[in-house]
């Protein structure tokens, strides 16, 4: 985190998108909402950011596209998700204008979601 947190200084950032992909994750946990809203509360407590209002949990879609998608704002912008019920993979976005560590985001979601693995890609915005 402290190579991210430099960069992130030293380029005068706007803001760190975290891309989080993780499979084979424990069905019963990305079909829940009531989870998926745990998580959430979870991870924004972890990596220090405050919610700003409720986050809105929506269940669609069809085939490969049905599951859960979620929207959190906080206070320096916002962490979206989507779950596919067919193949188990959680897709989860954070992005802020405060610095965080991402691979801690991306670990405890992999653990919080029962996955595998994951794949993460980060990107300082300027």
């Amino acid at each position: 985190m402290a190579d991210i947190r430099e960069q992130y200084e030293k380029e005068n950032a706007w803001g760190l998108l975290s891309s989080i992909d993780i499979y084979e994750c424990d069905p019963e946990k990305i079909r829940s909402k009531d989870a998926i809203i745990e998580y959430v509360s979870r991870l924004c407590k972890l990596i220090d950011m405050k919610q700003y209002g409720d986050p809105i949990v929506v269940h669609f879609g069809k085939g490969q596209t049905e599951g859960f998608s979620l929207v959190q704002l906080i206070e320096t912008s916002l962490i979206s998700g989507h779950f596919a019920n067919e193949s188990n993979r959680a897709f989860i976005d954070i992005f802020s204008c405060k610095p965080y560590d991402p691979e801690k985001a991306a670990e405890f979601s992999k653990d919080f979601f029962g996955g595998k693995s994951y794949r993460l890609n980060v990107c300082i915005r300027k």
